[in-house]
């Protein structure tokens, strides 16, 4: 299960468990910067992007799991920021035992979905506990994050969810510090950050992608959101594009 890693920004449908066991680097997922050292794990949710940079001397465990593998439980509770979290006696015992059969000749594969969850399940407890959200910010979090690409009107969730914007937007600001329009925006921010890191999508692509009438339009909203422009933010990503990647 140790793997190479190279400074290509990823984007995979998958969850990414990455233990460090020497070494340093840091890892980029979704633009912010989180640094690795030894007895670290980082967990990267299917859909977010991230790269690895200076890396040379980090040693560790990189491990490809589908949803499907990660207990119903575990996948309620993790948090919408990646965490980045010690390892322990525990951890690190789940890790090993699922090192030890990957390298049995033959591995079991019903063995290996056990352990996976099992590893899942210690990281999970090891994470530090969310704060509950509201009832209506979580069903409006859950519909910003089917709908973004739909419509950034907040009068439309508002009508969905069955409340007027203004409450709505009260119940947004109390559970995250900004209004329901600025939730949906950086939805939509990020969204656009990541179709532009992924390397082949034009501007007019992520405008098309995101539900914007006209790509001029597209770059005016990139542009209030990120002082930069589309293509200037490429640029600043070092025209590092994506790779094509699938767990085992």
């Amino acid at each position: 299960m140790s793997v190479a890693l190279g400074r290509e920004t990823i984007r995979g449908d998958f969850h990414v468990l990455a233990r460090c066991t020497a070494g340093s680097g840091r890892l980029t997922v979704d633009f912010a910067v989180h640094e690795i050292t030894a007895d670290t794990i980082a967990w990267i949710h299917p859909g977010w992007t991230h790269r690895w940079d200076d890396i040379a001397d980090l040693k560790g465990d990189l491990v490809l799991v589908r949803s499907d593998l990660v207990p119903a439980a575990v996948l309620g509770r993790l948090p919408s920021t990646p965490p980045i979290v010690a390892a322990n006696a525990l951890t690190d015992s789940a890790f090993d035992h699922l090192a030890g059969e990957y390298a049995a000749d033959p591995p079991d594969p019903a063995i290996l979905g056990h352990l996976l969850g099992a590893v899942t399940l210690r990281l999970s407890a090891a994470l530090p506990t969310p704060p509950e959200p509201t009832d209506l910010f979580g069903r409006f979090a859950r519909l910003v994050e089917r709908c973004h690409a739909d419509t950034r009107e907040v009068s439309w969730y508002a009508a969905q969810l069955g409340y007027s914007p203004r409450t709505l937007s009260r119940a947004v600001q109390a559970a995250t510090g900004v209004t329901a329009k600025q939730y949906v925006n950086a939805r939509v921010t990020l969204e656009a950050k990541r179709l532009l890191a992924q390397g082949p999508a034009t501007t007019a692509d992520c405008a098309r992608h995101l539900g914007f009438d006209d790509p001029a339009n597209f770059t005016k909203f990139f542009r209030a959101h990120t002082a930069t422009t589309p293509t200037g933010f490429r640029i600043e990503l070092g025209g590092q594009g994506a790779t094509p990647a699938s767990p085992g």
